[in-house]
C-alpha cells in the first residue's frame, strides 16, 4: 500500500470515527432535551393512613372526628375540588408521583378501566397497623374504620392477581408486578395509638403490636418480590391541634407541641428502623429507605418562618374558636366550619392533617434532602444501574 493510500485511509477511518462521534452525541442531547430518557420508576403501590389516602374513603366510612372530606374546603388549595383527600391539595404521595413524572395515583376503591397502569394507593384513612380484631376485642373501636395494613395488603394481592402478575392464587411469586415498582408506604400507627387513648391498655403493647404486624406486612412484600421500598416514620404526632387540646398545658416539649404524644412517636420510630434493619439483612437485594417524618416536621416547628409558616399550632380549617381552632365534633367541612385565607402560612389544615403546602416542604426534605435513609437519590441510582 501506498503512503498516500494509507493516509487517505486514516483520513477516511478519522472522518468516519468524527461522524459516528458527533451522531451520539447529537442523539444523546436530544433524548435528554426531549424528556425521553428512561423513567427510574414506572408505577407506585402505595400504603398507609389518611396521611396518603387519595380516595379511599369518604364522610361516611372515615373515622368518626375526621369525616365530611368529601366536602369543600377539602381539595380546594390545588384541585379546586374535593378529591377525598384529607388536605387542602396535594399529599407527600402526590409530590413523590411528580417527581418521578408519573400520574397522580387512583385510589384502590376507585378503579376505572386501565388507570391503574402507572399504580395504586391502597391507603385508607382511619387505618391501623394492629388488626381491627384487636381493637374490637378491647372495646377501642366505633366499628368505623375496620380497615388495617393487612386490609390493604389483602387489597394489594386481589389486584395482582386480577392483572396477572402473580403465577398463581397461592403463589408468593408476583415479581412481576415489581419490575419497574417504587412501592412507598406512608406512615401508619398513629391511629392504633390515638384509639387506645384512656384505655388501660399499655403504649408499650401497642407499639409492640403495631410494629409487629407492621413488619409481617413488609416482609411479605418482600417475599413477593418488592425491590425498592419507602417506609415513612411517624410526624410529631404531639404537634397536632387533636393532641394539643386534649392533653394538659403542663405536658408541652421544646417547642411547644404534647411531650408526651411525641416522645411516643419518637419511640415507635426508633423501633421500627431497628426492625427495617433487620429485614435488610434478611432480604439484601431490596432497598428498604426510611424517611424521617419526625425530624423534618420538628425543623419546620423549630424555624417555621424560614418555610413560610407564620401559624405553627392552629388548624387552617376549624370552627373558629379556642386556641387551635378545632373541635372534634365540627371539624373541617361541617357547616359551622370556616376556613383561613391563606393555607400556605398553616402547617395544619384540619386539625389532624397537614396543608398542601407543608406536605411540599416535608416532601422536598424526603425526595431532596438528607430524611431519607439511605437517600432517595440512591434509591433512584441504584435503580438505574442494577434495575
Amino acid at each position: 500500500m501506498s503512503s498516500y493510500s494509507a493516509t487517505r485511509n486514516n483520513s477516511n477511518l478519522f472522518i468516519l470515527f468524527v461522524t459516528i462521534t458527533a451522531i451520539f452525541v447529537f442523539a444523546s442531547a436530544s433524548s435528554s432535551a426531549t424528556g425521553t430518557r428512561p423513567r427510574p420508576f414506572n408505577k407506585i403501590y402505595a400504603f398507609g393512613d389518611s396521611f396518603t389516602d387519595t380516595g379511599n374513603t369518604k364522610s361516611i366510612s372515615g373515622p368518626s372526628g375526621f369525616g365530611h372530606v368529601s366536602n369543600s374546603p377539602y381539595g380546594s388549595t390545588f384541585f379546586h375540588h374535593s378529591t377525598n383527600r384529607y388536605s387542602d391539595g396535594r399529599l407527600v404521595i402526590d409530590f413523590v408521583a411528580e417527581t418521578l413524572s408519573l400520574p397522580y395515583l387512583p385510589p384502590y376503591r376507585n378503579l376505572k378501566g386501565n388507570n391503574a397502569s402507572s399504580g395504586v394507593n391502597f391507603a385508607v384513612a382511619g387505618s391501623t397497623a394492629i388488626n381491627h380484631a384487636f381493637f374490637v376485642e378491647n372495646n377501642l373501636t366505633l366499628d368505623r374504620t375496620p380497615e388495617s395494613i393487612k386490609t390493604q395488603l389483602l387489597w394489594f394481592r386481589s389486584f395482582l392477581e386480577s392483572r396477572r402478575y402473580c403465577k398463581g392464587p397461592a403463589s408468593e411469586d408476583c415479581r412481576a408486578a415489581f419490575d419497574d415498582a417504587l412501592v412507598w408506604v406512608g406512615e401508619i400507627g398513629a391511629n392504633d395509638y390515638a384509639y387506645s387513648v384512656g384505655s388501660t391498655v399499655p403504649s408499650d403493647t401497642i407499639r409492640e403490636l403495631a410494629i409487629t404486624s407492621f413488619a409481617e406486612f413488609l416482609q411479605s412484600l418482600l417475599k413477593m418480590g418488592a425491590k425498592y421500598v419507602v417506609v415513612q416514620g411517624l410526624p410529631l404526632t404531639g404537634c397536632l391541634p387533636l393532641a394539643m387540646s386534649l392533653a394538659p398545658e403542663d405536658d408541652r416539649d421544646d417547642i411547644g407541641c404534647v411531650k408526651s404524644v411525641n416522645n411516643q412517636s419518637n419511640t415507635h420510630n426508633a423501633v421500627l428502623q431497628a426492625k427495617l434493619q433487620g429485614l435488610r439483612t434478611q432480604f439484601p437485594q431490596a432497598v428498604i429507605a426510611f424517611t424521617d417524618y419526625w425530624n423534618a416536621y420538628r425543623t419546620v416547628m423549630k424555624n417555621p418562618t424560614k418555610f413560610g409558616f407564620t401559624e405553627k399550632f392552629k388548624a387552617c380549617c376549624g370552627t373558629g374558636t379556642g386556641p387551635y381552632n378545632f373541635d372534634v365534633f365540627r371539624t373541617c367541612g361541617t357547616p359551622s366550619a370556616t376556613v383561613c385565607k391563606s393555607p400556605s402560612q398553616y402547617i395544619n389544615w384540619d386539625g389532624v392533617h397537614l396543608t398542601e403546602a407543608m406536605y411540599k416542604v416535608v416532601s422536598n426534605m424526603f425526595l431532596n434532602g438528607t430524611l431519607t435513609h439511605p437517600p432517595f437519590s440512591y434509591l433512584l441510582d441504584r435503580k438505574n444501574s442494577v434495575g
